[in-house]
């Protein structure tokens, strides 16, 4: 019964907070300036590319300067691939099972890389939503023009991470992120979690096109979820987050999109792009806040995120979209799960090494 409550209690628990405000002003200013310059160009529909390249300013959000740059441009890497990748299969019109395959893929080999490169958040999960997201809207722009936009996105989102160093300024020669290399036993542990991850979104995306789901890169994106836990209870304790988090992300969607008299584009007729688009910058503060936090918590926010500026780019029924969201989640994070309770990630020792000093970031 013991053990029973302490879970309990772990799913409900807020983790100590760590400049989360300074981390949440950061990248809600990295969406906020691409995002509204789009808007303010008439071009609503490519906020989503901004977006996923801004979220480049989630990674090294605790480091100092000198080792943020660097696990940012690392991270930015990671986004840019997810929307290039996606917005090459929109151009194409490769969908349903090829979308399945090319997702699948590319979270091996996203697993691969953070696992190399250490980053935090963990996983290729944002990667994998860039690429599903893009690949599941018309695209609006030409490839070259999409990525430009996600890549301009990312590299404001860096330079607001650096700006203030300017008030320190200090550098020292050689200083670099502790990362393990991935030799031996570690090597082994990488691709097998790879594997997981191949296994974990192909099989969602699969269950998500066997259904006829509209949207089975939902399913491919929540599954990726519980393997970025650091051990089995972390992984479920984040599918359970995923889970609850996106139902109640859900109901906020629905009090913003659908026909109410209390929803905040019918307060503001003609202006509903410009709406939305605020309400992107200001829930991106309120994940960004709670991402380490309670991971539950911040999926309340970044739920309503990710639904609006796939309504930016492609408008479709909202109720449609509430439903199959959370189908699709549920599936998911079922099978994020079970490929977690079924495949044991390996964690060897890490070798004994003194961590680079710290110093401190604003």
């Amino acid at each position: 019964m013991k053990p029973l409550l302490r879970h309990v209690r772990s799913l409900h628990s807020l983790a100590p907070p760590n400049k989360d405000h300074a981390s949440a002003w950061r990248v809600a200013i990295s969406v906020a300036v691409p995002s509204l310059a789009l808007l303010a160009a008439g071009r609503p529909e490519l906020i989503g590319y901004a977006v996923f390249g801004a979220l480049t300013g989630m990674y090294g959000r605790t480091e100092p300067h000198q080792l943020r740059l660097r696990h940012q441009g690392q991270a930015a890497v990671l986004l840019l691939a997810g929307v290039g990748v996606g917005v090459f299969l929109s151009i194409q019109h490769i969908h349903s099972w090829a979308l399945v395959i090319t997702e699948a893929l590319f979270a091996g080999a996203g697993s691969l890389f953070t696992d190399r490169t250490a980053l935090k958040p963990a996983g290729p999960f944002f990667g994998i939503l860039a690429l599903g997201a893009c690949a599941s809207v018309p695209a609006a722009v030409p490839w070259a023009a999409a990525v430009l936009i996600a890549a301009g996105s990312a590299a404001f989102s860096i330079l607001v991470g650096f700006g203030g160093w300017f008030l320190g300024r200090n550098w020292q020669r050689g200083w670099r992120r502790d990362v393990t290399m991935l030799r031996g036993a570690r090597r082994r542990a990488a691709w097998l979690h790879a594997a997981r991850y191949v296994a974990a979104v192909g099989v969602a995306g699969a269950v998500g096109v066997l259904s006829g789901s509209g949207h089975p890169h939902w399913a491919m994106a929540a599954a990726a979820v519980p393997l970025a836990g650091a051990d089995l209870p972390s992984s479920v304790y984040r599918g359970i987050h995923r889970i609850v988090g996106t139902l109640l992300g859900l109901v906020v969607v629905a009090a913003i999109l659908l026909p109410w008299p209390g929803s905040p584009l019918l307060a503001f007729p003609g202006h509903e792009a410009a709406v939305m688009a605020c309400l992107v910058v200001v829930l991106q503060f309120s994940t960004e806040l709670f991402m380490t936090r309670h991971y539950g918590l911040a999926m309340v926010s970044f739920t309503p995120v990710i639904l609006m500026i796939g309504q930016l780019a492609a408008p479709a029924d909202p109720r449609v979209l509430v439903a199959e969201r959370a189908a699709e989640t549920l599936v998911g994070a079922a099978v994020g799960i079970l490929v977690v309770v079924l495949i044991r990630r390996r964690r060897p020792a890490a070798p004994g090494r003194p961590a680079p000093g710290r110093a401190a970031a604003t």
